[in-house]
């Protein structure tokens, strides 16, 4: 079956691929003239110094309990 369909195929593209139209066709040219840009090409020169961060830990380690701050709102009405 696709052997035939395969056939069938290449038998209704070879006409279309021996048609020729008989005429030459006419080539189209462009002409462009030439165009020159001269000048000087600059490169952006720009740098930044930034300060080193300083990094401070001992927030982190606060000796202060939350348990009394969290029994409060517990005791709390919502509304």
């Amino acid at each position: 079956m696709r052997t035939l369909l395969a056939l069938l195929m290449i038998a209704a593209a070879a006409p279309a691929l021996g048609q020729d139209s008989g005429t030459p066709k006419k080539k189209k040219v462009i002409r462009l003239d030439a165009l020159t840009v001269e000048g000087k090409i600059q490169k952006p020169q720009a740098f930044y110094i930034l300060q080193r961060s300083n990094l401070n830990f001992e927030e982190l380690n606060k000796p202060e309990s939350f348990v009394p701050k969290v029994v409060q709102s517990v005791d709390k009405q919502p509304f």
